[in-house]
């Protein structure tokens, strides 16, 4: 996303973030410009789960004349967006690629790695997954402009790995991304969460005491801010547990659980994760 439009989002108040696309909406003359704007409202109303409204916005875009550049690629990314949440990732992937495609020809390197990222999230298999992260992560690499997005990416990517058990890919993938966030210090909540997967992975591998510091840094910041994170807590509880600090990981486990089961009501039903979470409070 250019800076111009980005600059505009708080994915935490939709309300607010309609308000200043609309404002911009009215002081745009150029048809390009407009259609782009048009793109991020029918975001918004896709996150809002009103997908019809989306591509409403979205042929509006498209009757302003947007037929190359950026405009035309925004246009593509945000209507897959919009089957993607409505789940049809099979209609969204097309449309990814498209968007990739217009992006890098016009040179658009934020919205070229954007739509890579969209399509690795739409792609039917694991190793369409990695083939697409890491042409995201490449252009994060090479163009300030996409710099941004190698922290999703390789959280992404660190992420696959950890899931296909091969935890010190996930581990390296991890570690670089926590590398990317730390390059913004003024957005602590991406690096906490960075520390935490860098945490997983490093107890997956039995380095329990290089994990502990990140994770309890990860638990105070969020404390820090009055949002205390349940899986944060659960976490370190798994940290203390196995490096035999059974009174540290009692109280974190007591911590996570009703902040968990606030999170997701069905945590309290999955047998194997509540019921370890339970025996670790029970000391």
């Amino acid at each position: 996303m250019t800076d111009r439009l980005r600059a505009l989002w708080d994915f935490g108040d939709l309300d607010a973030t309609e308000e200043r696309f609309r404002a911009l909406l009215a002081k745009e003359t150029s048809a390009d410009r407009r259609a782009a704007v048009l793109t991020q409202l029918a975001r918004v109303d896709g996150l809002r789960g009103d997908f019809a409204a989306g591509d409403q916005l979205l042929d509006e875009a498209e009757e302003l004349g947007a037929r190359g550049g950026a405009a035309a690629a925004w246009i593509d990314l945000e209507r897959g967006r919009l089957r993607r949440s409505s789940g049809d990732p099979g209609a969204a992937l097309p449309l990814f690629e498209s968007a990739h495609t217009r992006a890098v020809d016009a040179g658009e390197w934020f919205l070229a790695a954007d739509s890579a990222h969209m399509a690795a999230l739409a792609a039917p298999d694991r190793a369409s997954f990695v083939a697409w992260t890491t042409r995201g992560i490449a252009l994060g690499d090479e163009h300030e402009e996409a710099a941004y997005w190698a922290g999703p990416l390789l959280n992404n990517l660190g992420w696959g790995h950890y899931e296909a058990g091969e935890h010190e890919l996930a581990l390296d993938a991890f570690q670089r991304a926590l590398a990317a966030r730390e390059r913004e210090p003024d957005k602590p909540g991406p690096i906490a969460i960075a520390r935490y997967a860098v945490g997983k992975a490093l107890r997956a591998l039995g380095r329990y005491d290089e994990a502990i510091p990140l994770l309890e840094q990860a638990v105070a910041w969020a404390e820090s801010v009055g949002a205390p994170d349940g899986w944060f807590h659960e976490e370190l509880a798994e940290e203390y547990a196995a490096v035999g600090r059974t009174a540290d990981a009692r109280t974190q486990a007591e911590l996570a659980i009703p902040l968990l089961v606030e999170a997701d009501p069905s945590f309290a039903d999955d047998d194997e994760r509540a019921a370890r979470l339970r025996a670790l409070a029970a000391g």
